[in-house]
């Protein structure tokens, strides 16, 4: 007969966070019995969910912008790397100072909090942290990206940027303890959970299956990586909260081996391997390199016989994850970097000059000189781009469908897949950096079918749809930058404004004005397509 044991499920062994205290207001030890109780104010809640999605937005952690100047720093690294890790080491300068947001996806808030059975607040806390988090929507200059269900097919903006996902746990003490993510709809969407079974689990087969999944994450979520690879779990919802936890570093202080209790541990050895493997890859950071993933975090649980969930996700260049905690102390938020320039060299990145592309030409004449370059070609746009995003392409298709015409607007520009942030006062745009290209691959035949998006400017690789209805139209997929939503918004938008929907808040369709904005040609008019090389 076996002993009763319990195992912490996720043992933490320490927290080397260095925190920066908002207040000690709020907080206070009270005897309730033999026994002391924190009370905390649930106005406490209120401003720490507030500080922490403010900093989060425009702030990154130190560890994460070190990883940046590595790759600066590392003779290894491609050209396109460098020229990567230096756009998103600038956009992180320009969003410090606190109005442009470090992405134009300024994501869901989530908040996984732990809070211990000494501590009292006597509200609903979901309540009063999702006060906080609207305070900051509503103040800064961040995107409202939530979309609520009024019927099963129609949808609205929030206007707030709520709900937001709040998970609450119990544990002992007298600490609440908070992870703070803002997740972006890019990210978000490259995590997968694969029902697998023990077959797997061998060297050969974990090898062989670790090369082919890497492939499904592509560069739509803005590379380079904090990868989590998380194998086992006791259900498919353990398998992938423990992806998003580790993704963000929360996991990074687990044991290193398992034991018969099945406390989740971190697998080193095979961390190293995965990286190795995103390395060989040669996807790079979005446009071909060494640099697919700053690093790789590997977690094992425990599984039921029969099954074996395995679960993939990231972290991306947005590495929005920030702690919290609420002691006797006070009320403490992680301290992230507040100069990154300092991680900025002194000179840029040696490349080869930009061919500089008249976005004002006929488009005939704009397609007539794309078709001059092979793909990987670096572009330097000047001119007028239209904005349309998801629900404007289901709008433009239900109009074809409907027999009518094509707006001129989509025949005439390239069409730049983005939504912007709110624009801070004074200046020509919020924060507008591409979205995932592949969410609107499903209408780009029938689009270039009409004369539509000849010319595409987004984010990420794409599906060989796109590829071979360029192929056939003579259209083209051109590639920005995913990550430097601020600095593009800074330095390259001049002018924007709505021209069509504008109903739909940030889905509305936009024209801007662009100088020297960064992109590489992806996708080409004679069915060449980057991606594929790789």
């Amino acid at each position: 007969m076996i002993d009763f044991i319990y195992q912490d499920p996720y043992p933490i062994l320490k927290d080397d966070t260095q925190y920066r205290k908002i207040t000690s207001d709020f907080v206070k030890v009270e005897q309730f019995g033999e026994r002391e109780i924190l009370t905390v104010d649930p106005k406490g809640l209120e401003l720490l969910a507030e500080e922490a999605l403010t900093d989060v937005s425009f702030m990154l952690r130190t560890t994460h912008l070190q990883k940046l100047r590595k790759i600066l720093d590392d003779p290894e690294a491609t050209d396109n790397d460098r020229f990567v890790a230096y756009n998103l080491l600038q956009n992180a300068s320009v969003a410090a100072e606190g109005q442009l947001p470090s992405c134009q996806d300024t994501g869901t808030a989530i908040v996984m909090a732990k809070k211990g059975e000494s501590i009292f607040t006597g509200v609903d806390d979901a309540e009063w942290l999702s006060r906080g988090i609207f305070n900051t929507y509503q103040k800064r200059n961040l995107r409202y990206s939530q979309i609520v269900p009024i019927s099963m097919f129609e949808e609205k903006n929030s206007g707030s940027n709520l709900p937001a996902q709040i998970d609450i746990y119990a544990k002992k003490g007298a600490s609440y303890e908070f992870l703070f993510m803002a997740k972006g709809g890019g990210s978000a969407n490259k995590t997968y959970l694969y029902q697998q079974t023990k077959s797997l689990l061998n060297e050969k087969s974990m090898d062989a299956f670790v090369r082919a999944k890497i492939k499904d994450l592509g560069t739509s979520a803005c590379p380079p990586y904090h990868l989590a690879l998380v194998i086992g779990g006791t259900s498919a919802e353990a398998n992938l909260s423990a992806v998003k936890k580790a993704s963000a570093g929360y996991y990074d202080h687990l044991p290193t081996t398992g034991n018969m209790s099945g406390q989740a541990f971190r697998d080193i050895e095979w961390e190293q391997k995965v990286q190795q493997i995103c390395q060989e890859s040669a996807i790079g950071a979005q446009f071909g390199g060494k640099y697919f993933t700053h690093d790789v975090r590997v977690i094992r649980l425990p599984r039921h016989a029969a099954s074996c969930p395995v679960g993939l996700g990231v972290s991306c260049s947005a590495d929005r994850n920030i702690k919290g905690k609420i002691t006797k102390d006070g009320i403490f938020v992680e301290q992230l970097e507040v100069n990154p320039k300092q991680f900025l060299p002194e000179t840029a990145p040696h490349l080869e000059a930009p061919v500089e592309i008249d976005l004002n030409m006929p488009m005939a004449d704009m397609l007539a000189k794309l078709s001059q370059y092979p793909i990987k070609t670096r572009l330097k746009l000047n001119g007028t781009v239209i904005v349309a995003r998801d629900i404007a392409h289901a709008k433009i298709m239900e109009m074809l469908d409907a027999g009518k015409p094509m707006p001129e607007y989509f025949k005439n520009h390239p069409i730049y897949y983005a939504g912007p942030a709110k624009t801070p006062e004074g200046m020509a745009s919020g924060s507008f950096g591409p979205t995932t290209a592949g969410r609107m691959d499903v209408y780009v035949d029938e689009f270039q079918k009409h004369g539509g998006s000849m010319i595409m400017l987004a984010k990420g690789n794409r599906t060989k749809q796109v590829t071979d209805a360029c192929n056939k139209y003579g259209g083209f997929y051109l590639g920005s930058i995913g990550g430097p939503a601020a600095i593009l918004a800074q330095d390259n938008i001049l002018k924007v404004e709505v021209i069509d929907f504008e109903e739909l808040g940030m889905e509305a369709v936009r024209k801007i004005t662009v100088k020297d904005f960064p992109a590489f040609i992806i996708t080409d008019d004679k069915g060449n397509d980057f991606f594929e090389n790789l």
